[in-house]
């Protein structure tokens, strides 16, 4: 019943975009020692949900099914940022700002969760 509710439907939608979002900064920071690595990132909500793609599954190659990540996600890219002498790009201190950011992303969508239910609860009761 509340799943068809817009506001709920978004704030889903930032939840598992966030999720998405830190798992990608989870495997940067778990390859952060790996020789050629390139880090990766995600487009930020605001332009997901512009482009349409907050619900909808995207690809990021054609071979590719449409995964939970690409689904919860949209585009992931490679972070530009100077190659370390062994080839990597990812930087512990950049990949530990964003995962702050995305958890202020994924507080904000839960307290977007948590006011709508309260707002439902009060015109119920």
């Amino acid at each position: 019943m509340y799943q068809s509710l817009d506001l709920f439907s978004t704030a889903f939608a930032m939840a598992r975009h966030a999720s998405a979002r830190q798992a990608v900064v989870a495997g940067n920071m778990a390859n952060a020692d790996t020789p050629g690595y390139r880090a990766r990132a995600l487009e930020e909500f605001s332009e997901t949900l512009l482009q349409g793609q907050a619900s909808a599954p995207r690809r990021s190659r054609p071979g590719h099914l449409a995964g939970a990540e690409t689904a919860a996600a949209g585009r992931i890219t490679l972070r530009p940022g100077e190659a370390a002498p062994n080839g990597n790009t990812v930087s512990v201190e950049t990949e530990m700002m964003d995962a702050a950011r995305i958890q202020q992303q994924q507080s904000r969508a839960l307290a977007v969760y948590r006011h709508a239910m309260g707002v439902i609860r009060s015109s119920l009761g």
